[in-house]
């Protein structure tokens, strides 16, 4: 028995395919396009003059040679911000206006709420009248509201502190314990139908059948008011804060056109205003620290009441 000696055939070799390299993602630039009309007046108009703000505050005026020498700009470092944390008129200023974002913004919001609200609802009349109305304060430009107030304020011209003089209750508007809350008066009155309209704005983007499916379970107006458009109205509630708490920290035009008939309002009544004085005196150093330091307070106000309400969404 002879063996077999054939040889065994070997399979033939298989043909490997190698997958084809993923096709390179071309970049879309239409966001960035679309993001330049916003970041270009940023940069040139917050970022640049912050950054210049900042380089000021890093420098000095000192004057050699006596009285009538002369002045050279040299580097101080964080000098001019020693100068401005340890002004106490400065911090006062800050506390005055601290105190005053506690009481009239809360006041200026539940106004703008309750407006927004009252406009939104199904027995609101002429709502196309109302909603111009309550929006033409902030029309106005503020120093002829201010303006309009501090007549309306002074004792010599006032029809209505004289209609109040003779009802025996005649406040002083214009004295050192009521001029804070004038001007919180002048605020409110403003920005009241601007931050109604953003949350009749919110309203309105609401589907209605919500409302529809409620009333259907017998929810009565006030309770669709309470329980499903307050809770949605939280995101513009808490816009209108941030923009109230930024405003308030900016506090200028009301006092500074009330100074100019109250001894009440001094120079350094609040930051905003005591900045302004220091760059008017040509201390142009120690006001950008100062402007510099206000512009990080609002940061973090801003910052922290934004995290205070979104723990308070649950977000």
């Amino acid at each position: 028995m002879t063996a077999d000696r054939t040889p065994a055939t070997a399979a033939p070799p298989t043909k490997t395919t190698t997958a084809p390299a993923p096709p390179r993602r071309k970049r879309n630039w239409a966001p960035a396009v679309f993001l330049l009309p916003f970041f270009i007046p940023f940069v040139l108009f917050t970022l640049v003059p912050v950054g210049y703000a900042f380089y000021q505050s890093l420098l000095k005026t000192e004057r050699t040679g006596g009285t009538f020498g002369r002045k050279t700009t040299v580097f101080a470092g964080l000098d001019q911000y020693k100068e401005v944390l340890g002004d106490s008129e400065f911090l006062a200023g800050v506390g005055r206006v601290l105190l005053f974002g506690l009481v009239q913004i809360p006041v200026m919001l539940l106004l703008a709420l309750v407006l927004a609200l009252l406009l939104d609802s199904t027995v609101a009349r002429l709502k196309r009248f109302f909603r111009i109305a309550y929006f033409v304060p902030y029309g106005i430009p503020g120093v002829i509201a201010a303006l309009m107030w501090a007549f309306l304020y002074d004792p010599r011209l006032s029809p209505v502190v004289e209609l109040l003089d003779e009802v025996g209750s005649a406040p002083d508007f214009l004295g050192s314990s009521m001029m804070l809350w004038s001007i919180g008066n002048i605020v409110t009155w403003t920005y009241t139908g601007y931050n109604m309209l953003i949350i009749y704005a919110a309203l309105q983007a609401v589907p209605g059948d919500i409302y529809e499916a409620a009333r259907m379970d017998g929810a009565s107006e006030a309770k669709i008011a309470w329980r499903i458009k307050i809770p949605i109205l939280r995101p513009a509630l808490m816009l209108t804060g941030v923009f109230s708490i930024i405003g308030t920290l900016q506090l200028f035009t009301e006092p500074q056109v009330l100074r100019s008939i109250s001894t009440s309002v001094t120079s350094t009544y609040t930051p905003n205003l005591a900045a302004y004085s220091l760059a008017s005196s040509d201390n142009y150093s120690e006001a950008a620290a100062m402007s510099v330091t206000l512009a990080l307070a609002t940061f973090v106000l801003s910052f922290a009441f934004l995290k205070f309400t979104g723990r308070k969404d649950g977000s």
